[in-house]
C-alpha cells in the first residue's frame, strides 16, 4: 500500500481542499487518515475531526472516527505512551485500510510543529513511518518563499523525506511564474503544482455554519446548501439598514436577535438572502417560520448574543461539506490543470 503524508508550514494553506481536488482528478482508490484531529466537531454523538469527517465521506470509507484520529487533546494523547507507542497506534490505524491497490493519505495539522510534543507532527511521522511527504503551502507569494526555504535549510533528509511542495490560493500566476517559481526551483524542493486563489472556495455555506456554530435549524432545513458571501449584522432599524441599501447585496447571512421579527421578515423578502442567523435563543413567531419555509430561507438559531454571535461567524474560516457539490468539482478542475498528477503518482 502506498502512503503519502500531506502537511503545510502554515495554518489554513488548505490542506484538505488539496486532498479533495487530488483524490478526484487522480484515478486511484484512497485511504485516509488525520492522526492529530484539530477541527473538533459533533457528528451523531460522536468527537469527530471536520477534516475527517469530509473526506471519509467523499472516499467512501467506513471507518468510525477512532479509526480515522488518534485523538484531539495532547494531554491525554500523552497518556497513551512515549513516542514510538504513540507512532504505533497510528501505524495501527493505517492497517486497518490495508489494500494494496489503495493510496493512504495522512493529513497532518494545522502546521509543522503541531503535534509535535505528542510525536504526530509531519517530520516525526515522516522519519518514523519512512513516508514522503508532500507540503501545502499558502499565503501571500513572500510568506510562501520564506516558508520553502525555513523548510529547505532546516529539516534534513534525516528527520523528513520532502518530496514536493504544492502552492496554494496565489492571487496571479503569471506573476508568480516569472518572479517566484525560479527562486523556488533553486531551493531544490521539486514544484508539484500551483494553484490559483478561487472566490468560489472562499465562500461558506448555510449547513457548514449551521455545523460550526451548532445552530438549530428552525426553518428552511430543504435550502442549508446556499452559499453566503456577504454578512450583515442587523442590529439597527430596517429604516437603517434599507438607507444604506445593505440588504440587497446577494448571497448574504444577515445576524439579527430573535425577537427582531421586523428585521427578519425584511431579510426573507429581501432579494439574495441565502440566510437568517437568529440569536439570543429566541424562535419568532410562527407566521415568520412558515414565511422561511415557504421562501427556502434556513433560519438558525444560537444562544448567543448578536454580537458575539457575529464575532464567531467572522473568526470562522470558510470550509465546505460534502453537500457542496459545486465547489468540490471546481478543486477537481483546479487539480487536473494545475497539479502535475504524473509527478504525484509517482512519488
Amino acid at each position: 500500500m502506498r502512503s503519502l503524508i500531506v502537511a503545510s508550514p502554515r495554518k489554513n494553506a488548505g490542506k484538505t481542499c488539496v486532498l479533495v481536488g487530488l483524490s478526484g482528478a487522480l484515478n486511484e482508490k484512497f485511504g485516509y487518515i488525520k492522526p492529530l484531529g484539530d477541527q473538533l466537531m459533533y457528528r451523531k454523538k460522536r468527537l469527530w475531526d471536520a477534516d475527517a469527517a469530509l473526506m471519509a465521506t467523499l472516499l467512501d470509507l467506513p471507518h468510525e472516527p477512532e479509526h480515522l484520529t488518534v485523538g484531539f487533546d495532547h494531554s491525554k494523547l500523552r497518556h497513551l505512551g512515549d513516542r514510538e507507542a504513540i507512532v504505533d497506534v497510528v501505524r495501527r490505524g493505517m492497517r486497518a485500510q490495508q489494500d494494496k491497490d489503495r493510496v493512504l493519505l495522512i493529513e497532518c495539522g494545522q502546521d509543522l510543529t503541531y503535534g509535535a510534543s505528542v510525536s504526530l507532527d509531519p517530520l516525526t511521522l515522516s522519519h518514523e513511518l519512512g513516508l514522503p511527504t508532500i507540503l501545502v503551502a499558502g499565503g501571500d507569494e513572500h510568506e510562501i518563499a520564506d516558508d520553502l526555504a525555513f523548510v529547505h535549510r532546516f529539516v534534513t533528509s534525516d528527520e523528513a523525506t520532502i518530496a514536493g511542495v504544492i502552492i496554494n490560493k496565489v492571487r496571479d500566476l503569471d506573476e508568480f511564474e516569472a518572479v517566484h517559481r525560479p527562486a523556488i526551483g533553486s531551493l531544490g524542493v521539486p514544484l508539484l503544482g500551483v494553484l490559483p486563489r478561487d472566490e468560489l472556495l472562499t465562500t461558506m455555506t448555510a449547513h457548514f455554519l449551521a455545523d460550526r456554530l451548532f445552530a438549530r435549524v428552525v426553518a428552511g432545513g430543504d435550502a442549508l446548501d446556499k452559499t453566503i458571501r456577504h454578512v450583515l449584522v442587523g442590529a439597527m432599524s430596517v429604516d437603517a439598514v434599507t438607507a444604506e441599501d445593505r440588504l440587497q447585496l446577494g448571497k448574504k447571512l444577515v445576524i439579527t436577535s430573535g425577537d427582531r421579527t421586523d428585521m427578519v421578515l425584511a431579510a426573507l423578502e429581501a432579494r439574495g438572502t441565502s440566510c437568517v442567523l437568529l440569536s439570543n435563543n429566541i424562535v419568532p413567531p410562527a407566521n415568520v417560520l412558515a414565511q422561511a419555509e415557504t421562501r427556502k430561507i434556513p433560519l438558525l438559531l444560537v444562544s448567543s448574543d448578536t454580537y458575539t454571535t457575529a464575532l464567531k461567524v467572522d473568526r470562522l474560516v470558510p470550509r465546505f461539506s460534502a453537500h457542496d457539490t459545486e465547489r468540490i468539482a471546481r478543486l477537481v478542475d483546479l487539480a487536473r490543470e494545475h497539479i502535475d498528477l504524473d509527478a504525484v503518482r509517482a512519488l
